[in-house]
């Protein structure tokens, strides 16, 4: 299951498996065999027995949700200010162009906030609040158009392996004649 926000599960999920666990928290109380409950809530049998375990230690409280499994490794405050880093831009902070790459971004996070986070936490991270990945709007000025023309039709093709061969194949990977 791929979560969203980075990891853990929605509200709404969470909300829902809380549900079931106060279903079984019932059935608990009415004295119903843990296999039957499983059954009835369609769930494993091992977190019925879990459940149980924890409802006849701590009662119907013990079963409730405790929220998100990890917080963000930066809070919405921090993460304002990092977008005001961002915007002024890759230069302003050292870097020859003005492209923002990832490991540029976990090296602003570092300098700035002395936090460390995977290249993929950062990118769920900006994901989350609606940046994209973006290619640029215009071609660079220096582009030879008559180049690249040439380089696609001519040299290209000679570098590209291609799709099918020529004769026939087989579809065993163990016959040397198939690679």
């Amino acid at each position: 299951m791929r979560y969203p926000q980075g990891g853990g599960l929605t509200a709404e999920r969470r909300a829902f498996r809380e549900h079931i666990r106060m279903q079984a928290a019932e059935l608990f109380a009415l004295g119903h065999d843990n296999a039957a409950i499983a059954k009835q809530l369609r769930v494993s049998v091992r977190s019925v027995q879990r459940w149980h375990q924890a409802w006849e230690h701590g009662g119907t409280p013990a079963l409730e949700s405790k929220g998100q499994a990890s917080r963000p490794k930066l809070s919405e405050a921090l993460f304002e200010v990092l977008e005001q880093e961002l915007a002024k831009g890759p230069v302003a902070h050292g870097w020859p162009d003005q492209t923002w790459t990832l490991a540029r971004i976990k090296t602003l996070i570092g300098r700035r906030f002395h936090k460390t986070m995977t290249l993929s936490a950062i990118a769920q991270m900006l994901h989350r609040h609606g940046f994209s990945h973006q290619v640029p709007a215009r071609r660079a000025i220096e582009r030879d158009e008559e180049a690249v023309t040439g380089w696609v039709k001519e040299t290209w093709p000679q570098v590209e392996t291609p799709w099918r061969r020529s004769g026939p194949g087989s579809a065993s990977k163990t016959k040397p004649a198939s690679r």
